[in-house]
């Protein structure tokens, strides 16, 4: 057989040699658009889930919400390891499948899984999410955000709102994580003090406080119920009613009051006259330091099929 093959390609020379050509061409024309990466894709396929439990311990996470999601995503086909980790207000599953297995046909698994066990979670529990599919060495770049100009809050929504979305926009880029980022919000600051001269309870101050706000924030306020529009019609057209949110800012959350409750002098308690009403952000877990100062830092994440030089 070797001696067939030797023989024939010495008497066809030509076409050995023109298919030679041939090939070089066509890898010399490939080799422009492979993808570039430090190292090949070895990490198993994977699909992590992360579920928030704001003020919970680590036991009523693992107990109410890792438990119970655990419980409905054994039984996802291919399934080879599942892995989890409960922290104070943060559970954490990691679900490994069989090698070969196709990522997406996982994913989808395990979302009509998930599906059905958010109905077993506690009411205040946040709603289980899927991190995107990441590459082994996801990390292509770090950024630094630091201002002298803006604060650390509006910085952080410029960042989230215009430049995040921008660069979630590039083909092969999974995910911009932000470090330090700080979420503008409207607070309302009690002063125990205060609250205590009044004899107003906190529980209170948080009740009003969401019924002012569009929906409501307590799910089981009247607030938070479906709202009631409608439509008025005249002979020539139909006009929808729109509710209008009344408070915009602070000055407007100030001048809110506590039910039917009154001061000394006759005029009614407002959420202003129990504490500060500011724009704020949330409770930081950890920060972001660029160049020995302040700002946020933008960790860039690919997908396992990006090209990380494109």
């Amino acid at each position: 057989m070797l001696r067939w093959i030797v023989k024939s390609s010495l008497h066809f020379r030509f076409l050995v040699v023109a298919a030679a050509g041939v090939m070089m061409l066509m890898g010399t024309k490939q080799l422009f658009g492979i993808p570039v990466d430090v190292f090949p894709e070895f990490a198993p396929p994977y699909v992590e889930i992360q579920t928030e439990g704001p003020g919970m311990s680590t036991q009523e996470v693992e107990s109410l919400i890792t438990v119970p999601l655990e419980n409905s995503l054994n039984s996802t086909p291919h399934l080879d390891i599942l892995r989890s980790k409960s922290v104070p207000g943060v559970s954490a599953i990691t679900l490994i499948f069989k090698s070969g297995t196709d990522i997406m046909e996982a994913r989808q698994l395990v979302q009509e899984r998930l599906a059905i066990a958010i109905r077993t979670l506690p009411s205040w529990a946040g709603i289980p999410w899927m991190l995107p599919p990441l590459s082994a060495t996801s990390r292509v770049m770090q950024i630094g955000i630091s201002s002298n100009n803006y604060s650390q809050t509006d910085l952080a929504m410029t960042t989230y709102w215009s430049i995040r979305w921008r660069l979630m926009a590039v083909p092969g880029v999974a995910n911009v994580v932000i470090w330090g980022d700080r979420f503008k919000q409207l607070q309302v600051q009690a002063d125990p003090a205060k609250l205590q001269t009044y004899h107003v309870s906190l529980d209170e101050v948080q009740e009003v406080t969401s019924d002012a706000l569009d929906y409501g924030l307590l799910k089981y306020t009247n607030a938070a119920k479906t709202r009631v529009g409608g439509f008025i019609d005249t002979p020539a057209q139909r006009l929808a009613v729109q509710h209008i949110l009344p408070v915009i800012g602070p000055e407007d959350l100030v001048k809110v009051p506590v039910h039917d409750r009154i001061k000394s002098d006759g005029s009614p308690l407002t959420l202003g006259d129990l504490g500060k009403v500011v724009w704020d952000h949330q409770p930081l877990i950890g920060d972001a330091v660029i160049n020995d100062g302040p700002g946020l830092l933008l960790i860039v994440e690919k997908f396992p099929w990006g090209n990380t030089l494109t």
